[in-house]
């Protein structure tokens, strides 16, 4: 085998183990994501897991980027060619709606399953999934004032408090789907982002 062949090979298999992981800690919690687990339903063994890895934390670090790139491919730029303004960003909270609607992940939003299990707690998987959700909002607050300043929301609009009211339908839209199974829940957050954003 040539040393070329061995690398992509070992790539290929690292990838595997995080999409098989964000598949586990989307329904199990990060915590869920043991060696032990991985190494059985990946059919390898632990050494050969901790390998690619070395540690539980950066395998749990590795899917929390993953989860990342996911929801940015699936939200933002989903919606990169939608003109600036307000139609930006109710392209973009269309586009959230639809990835939660969807299922894209077998336990619903990571980020909101991962924050609920970390936020009590220091590190750096807590600061990675902090600081994921930080440009998220960060984002959003742009949007937000792109909209203001092009006069398509109110010159007095708070751009916190609007991101603040958008987190919240998106925490509930997680929470009806996941936990009640309320498919209605989608055009019940479509509906109240009317309110905050309008037609």
């Amino acid at each position: 085998m040539s040393p070329r062949k061995s690398v992509v090979e070992a790539r290929q298999t690292r990838q595997r183990i995080i999409d098989r992981g964000l598949a586990i800690a989307s329904v199990d919690g990060l915590e869920g994501l043991t060696i032990g687990r991985l190494a059985t339903e990946m059919e390898m063994s632990k050494a050969g897991v901790l390998g690619h890895f070395g540690t539980k934390e950066s395998i749990q670090l590795a899917v929390v980027d993953a989860a990342a790139e996911m929801f940015a491919q699936e939200v933002p730029q989903r919606v990169r060619d939608v003109p600036p303004g307000l139609p930006h960003l109710r392209a973009v909270c269309e586009a959230w709606v639809s990835y939660l609607e969807r299922n894209i992940l077998p336990g619903g939003c990571f980020f909101t399953a991962a924050a609920a299990e970390f936020d009590g707690r220091g590190g750096p998987v807590r600061d990675a999934i902090a600081g994921m959700e930080a440009l998220w909002q960060r984002d959003l607050r742009i949007h937000i004032r792109r909209a203001v300043s092009l006069g398509d929301l109110p010159p007095d609009t708070d751009p916190d408090q609007l991101v603040y009211e958008l987190w919240a339908v998106m925490l509930a839209l997680n929470h009806f789907l996941q936990l009640n199974h309320d498919r209605s829940a989608p055009d019940r957050a479509r509906r109240a982002l009317h309110r905050l954003l309008g037609t």
